[in-house]
């Protein structure tokens, strides 16, 4: 019967092509590993990065907690003002492929990582755009023509395969063929190959085989070319299922990030992410949090640690960065994790005129970091009505944990965690600025923007990066004077 509705069992057996797993906070494998095969990149070096301003040719560090959509426009870009770049990802989406993919074999959502990893990929050659195109395609929306499309994958003669070098194609179809065996055993039904995303299946089949979310982002990434100084953490590392809970201000609770953000009928239908292409909520949103995903009681709320890498990330980089996107479903469930809020809030987070202030009396070194929020074009079905500094009040009830259990919630305010607004230019989210300066906010950015047939006023990419490049390269200049006038 399971032939019948899913086609035949492919077995394939990994080939032997030598490598050594690092041990670092970028994979942690649960065991030791025998030799895996992944092919070397073909000559490249990327230049080495220092977050001190005083070395030659630096590269600021930067750390971007965002989703999977909005910040993906601008990747390109960053790139080519700095490639360490830290970018901090949820692992709660339960909309489109990811859904079946954690309905048949549980596990946390990929979706966001892998298509931000294919946002950093190497595109310099011919085989790279090749691998880059596989891992990126998605199936049919029709049932059955996705199915078979997927079976010319897997068995390797489909003309997506066309300018993959044997190494790389032996290496990805290993962990899709090994994806497919997963879903024979463990469907009790038929999977729906509808939309199907190539890189998520890949994702999760080396997921399930290394038994390690690192594990299959560091093979993701040296399959794709990841220049190495870029990380793509999860913000919780997890082999478990994570299910997002939001709590509206008359008291409604709402599962699921998909139903929070962009509810559906079930299908399998790409997502319309525009504003108007889904019902108003009843209420604002008050917080999120995440829910047991397992057991009777399903609205119960667990508190899952956040990812050790992440949180070493931000003692040491010179920005961190709130994307513009989703609000409540992308940017605030890495906030709201125990620690994130207590490190940020750590680092100073001073106005240059104070810091100036407080050095010449009392002799005290400050250093000042930028804490940046982009702030979005539009509002969408989480913000709808929202002002600039509700956004802020939003971000600082996330990091302070303000609806939480009251021994978590910290008494920051919102200059603790950020210092800096940029705004799309045309927003139709208004900006307060007496309501920010009130906030402790009074560095707001306006910055060129485009405006996009689909979603509506988007930052161009650009302009944005040459805004937070001079944003970063002026902070940095203040550490550096201010160490000179201390001496």
């Amino acid at each position: 019967m399971v032939e019948t509705l899913l086609g035949p069992t492919f077995r394939y057996t990994l080939p032997p092509l030598p490598i050594t797993f690092p041990t670092s906070n970028r994979i942690l494998l649960s065991s030791p590993m025998s030799s895996f095969p992944i092919p070397s990149s073909p000559n490249r070096t990327h230049p080495r990065c220092y977050s001190n301003p005083n070395l030659p040719q630096s590269q600021p560090a930067l750390l971007v907690f965002s989703g999977g959509t909005a910040f993906n426009g601008v990747v390109e870009d960053l790139k080519s003002f700095t490639t360490r770049v830290a970018h901090v990802l949820p692992v709660s989406d339960d909309g489109g492929s990811t859904a079946e993919i954690v309905r048949v074999l549980g596990g946390p959502a990929v979706g966001d990582i892998r298509s931000r990893c294919l946002r950093l990929s190497d595109q310099s050659t011919a085989e790279a755009l090749a691998v880059r195109n596989l891992l990126g395609h998605r199936l049919s929306l029709d049932a059955l023509q996705a199915k078979s499309e997927w079976y010319s994958i897997v068995e390797g003669d489909h003309v997506l395969w066309e300018g993959v070098s044997k190494p790389y194609r032996e290496t990805i179809r290993a962990f899709l063929v090994y994806f497919q065996n997963q879903i024979l055993c463990r469907s009790e039904g038929a999977f729906c190959f509808s939309n199907g995303s190539i890189g998520n299946f890949f994702f999760a089949g080396a997921r399930i085989f290394f038994q390690s979310l690192d594990a299959a982002i560091f093979l993701f990434s040296r399959v794709s070319d990841i220049p190495p100084e870029s990380l793509v953490l999860p913000v919780i590392s997890t082999n478990d299922r994570l299910t997002l809970g939001c709590e509206l201000l008359d008291g409604t609770i709402i599962r699921g990030q998909n139903e929070i953000s962009h509810p559906s009928s079930g299908t399998m239908v790409p997502i319309k992410k525009e504003s108007f292409s889904a019902p108003a909520l009843p209420s604002k949103i008050k917080r999120v949090f995440y829910m047991s995903s397992e057991g009777k009681n399903l609205l119960h709320e667990v508190f899952p640690s956040p990812n050790a890498a992440v949180l070493e990330q931000l003692y040491n980089v010179d920005c961190i960065v709130y994307g513009m996107g989703s609000l409540f479903t992308s940017i605030c469930p890495s906030l709201v994790l125990l620690g994130i809020g207590e490190i940020i809030s750590s680092r100073s987070c001073l106005k240059p005129s104070t810091m100036h202030v407080l050095q010449t009396v009392l002799s005290v070194i400050l250093i000042e970091y930028c804490w940046v929020l982009m702030l979005n074009g539009t509002h969408d079905r989480e913000t709808n009505g929202f002002s600039a500094s509700c956004f802020v009040t939003a971000i600082t009830d996330a990091l302070n944990r303000t609806y939480g259990e009251s021994c978590n919630r910290l008494q920051n305010i919102p200059s603790k965690y950020i210092n800096t607004l940029l705004v799309p230019r045309n927003s139709t989210v208004s900006v307060d600025v007496e309501c920010l300066a009130a906030q402790g906010i009074f560095d707001v950015i306006v910055v060129d923007s485009i405006l996009d047939p689909k979603v509506g006023i988007i930052y161009d990419p650009k302009s944005l990066i040459r805004a937070l490049a001079d944003l970063i390269e002026r902070y940095m200049k203040a550490q550096v004077n201010c160490l000179i006038d201390t001496r």
